[in-house]
């Protein structure tokens, strides 16, 4: 009889291609790896389901990109578990160096190589979720289902794949990005997606194979969920009760930190550091020094010479002059912002300068990133630009709505819905 216990699942989590609406900040990195609350992305959805008891996990990698930086920074779970205090430790496994055409096929591809003969949990690496994964398993079970989907009620049905579901919640038809007027429903797919076993020899049946030789590609929106209702499998939805993130986009990707920030995500509550109950404000800092700037912040907080407003993360050992103003943002490691700046509902992230006077809302800055300003020449970020990892803007620069790509130098200039390639 077939186990559907957590530490029985195997979690495949399929990372290809370019994530092209997050760019410029994939230009470079893996989706799964951008980081969000001064965590690699993924990170989150991995630590939701090992708190529940999950314990093997499978990147569905290709390209070299998503490959490297997962593996530098995951490797086989070991340093994860560490972290988190998981024991039994969580074992992290990649796909072998076969390139797949779509997530259905990376799936096929690590079932077969690993001879997975347990429920299969398959995560989309761009997705933030709350599940209750024991009321998903018996859900799944109870119901007999084939397959169980992971469904969210939205408002806005664009960009996202749709259900149609009966009284009993079965799913009759499944439309991937239907316009508005196309969409049987509002229940939205969120890439999570429970298989029982026999999925393994699905993937075997002639009329799949031909799918794959005909049209190079397998995906588990547009191809294999229409393939298994329309062959006639139980396949069912269960509807989410907590919060979906779908981080394809900046804005999505703000939305998603603002929410985390504020406490809608079940699984990520404190963030380490907190200064007192009564606000919303992590310093970060374990070590002696990283202590020592904590303390700093937090003094210059206390003084009212930073001030902070909503809900605010500030990494370990960063540097805060007197003057700056916090609201609903996140502030990674090792990052120096400069006096009078103004930061508000954006991602700086780790090891980046701010120069004097600067002012940045509603964007998000990359990694290493250099934003030069003065109080006679102020540089301002604003409506939703994103300036991706290493980049160096000159004092006096003003971009709005505007994508800078990774190692450019960005000359004092106003830049409007532009892109620096």
């Amino acid at each position: 009889m077939t186990s559907y216990s957590p530490d029985k699942l195997k979690i495949i989590i399929p990372v290809g291609g370019v994530a092209r609406r997050l760019l410029p900040l994939t230009a470079e990195v893996s989706k799964a790896c951008v980081r969000l609350v001064n965590l690699p992305l993924i990170e989150i959805s991995l630590l939701t389901l090992a708190k529940q008891g999950v314990r093997s996990f499978i990147f569905g990698v290709k390209g070299y990109t998503n490959y490297r930086n997962l593996y530098d920074y995951f490797e086989s779970g070991i340093g994860f578990s560490a972290r988190y205090g998981i024991t039994p430790r969580a074992h992290i496994k990649y796909q072998p160096n076969i390139d797949d055409c779509g997530s259905a096929d990376s799936a096929r591809i690590n079932i077969e190589y690993y001879d997975i003969k347990d429920p299969v949990f398959a995560v989309q690496g761009d997705n933030i979720f709350d599940i209750d994964l024991a009321d998903m398993l018996k859900f799944h079970q109870k119901k007999g289902a084939f397959l169980t989907v992971g469904l969210m009620p939205v408002q806005d049905v664009t960009g996202y794949g749709v259900a149609k579901v009966d009284n009993d919640m079965r799913i009759s038809k499944f439309i991937e990005k239907p316009s508005p007027k196309e969409a049987p429903s509002n229940l939205a797919n969120t890439g999570l997606y429970l298989f029982s076993p026999e999925v393994r020899e699905v993937f075997k049946e002639e009329k799949v194979q031909e799918m794959i030789r005909r049209n190079r590609r397998l995906d588990f929106g547009y191809d294999f969920i229409p393939y298994l209702i329309e062959s006639g499998r139980p396949v069912y939805g269960y509807i989410l009760s907590g919060v979906w993130y779908d981080v394809g986009t900046p804005e999505r990707y703000l939305d998603a930190m603002n929410g985390i920030l504020n406490g809608k995500l079940k699984a990520l509550q404190d963030f380490g550091g907190r200064v007192s109950e009564d606000v919303k404000l992590w310093v970060q800092g374990e070590s002696p020094e990283a202590l020592r700037r904590r303390e700093e912040i937090i003094r210059k907080v206390k003084e009212g010479r930073i001030e902070i407003e909503g809900s605010v993360l500030i990494g370990r050992h960063c540097e805060i002059e007197d003057g700056v103003r916090i609201v609903n943002s996140c502030i990674d490691n090792y990052t120096r912002i400069g006096r009078n700046t103004i930061i508000e509902n954006s991602a700086i992230m780790d090891r980046s300068i701010i120069g004097d006077n600067a002012e940045i809302k509603n964007s998000i800055i990359g990694r290493h990133v250099a934003i030069n300003s003065t109080s006679t020449y102020k540089t301002r970020v604003l409506n939703l630009s994103v300036i991706a990892d290493d980049v160096a803007l000159e004092a006096g620069c003003e971009l709005i709505s505007t994508k800078v790509y990774p190692h450019r130098h960005v000359p004092r200039k106003t830049f409007r819905e532009a892109t620096i390639l």
